[in-house]
């Protein structure tokens, strides 16, 4: 599994400073996310026929660097926590800017929901293990 992808940021991405619009950060992650689920087997149609899908309950940014238009990035995720049964996990994920610098970490706690029932859930043990296998979050040393 490749734990990073890379982008090229759009003009949609921008704010009226010429700089990437706060939002366009979690858009990243969101999407790095989906490339990961995709590459373990739990692309869109795979949730649908598990009824079952990926929820947030916080999200935080952490800006450092700016990112204009046309810049290359790349993004990674690492996770930070997850429940024993993997219910519930945090990723954070990393902006890099194309010379290696961190533009932003996106952190995220999510859990899995019964998408008939509209509860949580325990997921698929492949899926549990799948997140298990990311690599671990290690905060940089101050």
């Amino acid at each position: 599994m490749t734990d990073t992808v890379t982008y090229r940021t759009r003009w949609a991405d921008m704010d009226p400073n010429g700089h990437m619009r706060h939002s366009a950060y979690a858009d990243y992650a969101a999407d790095h996310r989906v490339v990961m689920l995709a590459q373990w087997g739990y692309g869109v149609a795979k949730f649908a026929e598990l009824r079952l899908g990926p929820i947030l309950f916080r999200e935080e940014t952490k800006f450092l660097k700016e990112i204009g238009i046309g810049e290359e990035i790349r993004v990674d995720g690492r996770l930070a926590s997850a429940s024993a049964d993997g219910s519930r996990w945090s990723i954070v994920h990393t902006i890099y800017k194309a010379d290696g610098r961190v533009a932003a970490t996106v952190t995220v706690d999510g859990a899995w929901l019964d998408l008939d029932r509209r509860k949580l859930t325990v997921p698929p043990a492949e899926l549990a293990a799948a997140f298990d296998s990311m690599p671990a979050y290690e905060p940089a040393a101050r």
